[in-house]
């Protein structure tokens, strides 16, 4: 088989490639255990503690002037492992500012438009334990309307640089890269982490984005 992948795209080209191939599969196998490692570190720390780290990191949210200045602004809705971001969707209304948040599909995610808090109370939760707006709701797509001047980042590790490890499943890196070349200004793109999600390096992939700013709690 080898022989004959030599033949059809020679040795140099199949060198490349079985080369490339070789660090994918290192790459995923690291991000793999640094999920684990994460998602076992995480279990030991207190739901007191995950509430006065989402308070400090939701103030150091609210000081960015990238945040107070924005109009439309997008925001992952949280989880248990997650800082917790109901509070920002509380004050993105508050603040008269319009609110998208991800829908997941098949095809990948896009991000729709709460109406009010009321229209987030009232959203279904998924099997992955997510809030998200029906797909068959007739939603206003962030992207086709006017894009987005901010976006909070979800993710399960970080270093304090922007690298960032996700879930795996690259939503956040298509939607990001997609509105980098769709809109003429950039939003400001943020994560929001535990301190336990921030490490010194990360194992990073040429598809993975770099994110504006990682807020933590000390």
């Amino acid at each position: 088989m080898i022989g004959q992948l030599k033949k059809t795209i020679g040795h140099q080209t199949l060198s490349s490639l079985l080369s490339r191939c070789a660090t994918m599969a290192t790459q995923a196998s690291a991000k793999a255990a640094i999920r684990k490692q994460v998602a076992e570190k995480l279990t030991t720390v207190s739901q007191e503690e995950k509430l006065r780290q989402s308070r400090e990191v939701l103030k150091k949210l609210l000081s960015l002037p990238s945040f107070q200045s924005s109009k439309r602004v997008s925001t992952y809705l949280s989880i248990d492992n997650e800082i917790d971001t109901e509070p920002i969707v509380r004050k993105i209304f508050e603040c008269g500012k319009e609110c998208f948040v991800p829908r997941y599909s098949k095809i990948g995610m896009e991000m729709v438009k709460l109406s009010s808090i009321e229209d987030w109370e009232t959203l279904p939760v998924t099997s992955w334990g997510i809030k998200q707006p029906k797909l068959k709701d007739d939603r206003e797509d962030a992207l086709k309307t006017g894009g987005l001047d901010f976006i909070v980042v979800p993710g399960v590790a970080f270093t304090s640089e922007g690298l960032r490890l996700g879930h795996g499943g690259g939503y956040y890196d298509k939607f990001l890269a997609n509105i980098k070349k769709c809109q003429e200004k950039p939003p400001a793109c943020v994560a929001l982490a535990f301190k336990e999600q921030v490490l010194e390096d990360l194992p990073t992939s040429e598809t993975d984005v770099k994110i504006d700013l990682v807020l933590y709690a000390e």
